[in-house]
């Protein structure tokens, strides 16, 4: 069953030069998975509540793809270039 990873970061004042590299390795990472991203941080308008920040989502074939991937060396290894310098929240979730 298809999965999906949701991401939800929070914009900083400036965008740290790790980020941009983490944007640039990231779908290398994804490709063994078959990962691939279904929404990343265009445009959105909040409806209900608030939502301070840009939303990622990643669509895998399934939840094992998806846990795959962000347990991963190749993940494993880039993940401090955003995570040092963004704050987030980010969930796997099964897909109907």
């Amino acid at each position: 069953m298809t999965a999906y990873m949701l991401a939800h970061l929070r914009r900083p004042e400036e965008i740290h030069p790790d980020v941009l590299e983490y944007k640039d390795r990231v779908e290398v990472a994804l490709r063994p998975f078959c990962g691939r991203f279904i929404v990343r941080g265009g445009r959105l308008e909040v409806r209900e509540g608030t939502w301070p920040g840009d939303v990622v989502l990643v669509e895998f074939p399934s939840m094992e793809h998806a846990r795959g991937f962000y347990e991963s060396a190749a993940y494993q290894e880039i993940l401090p270039l955003r995570t040092d310098h963004l704050d987030g929240d980010l969930l796997i979730v099964e897909g109907v």
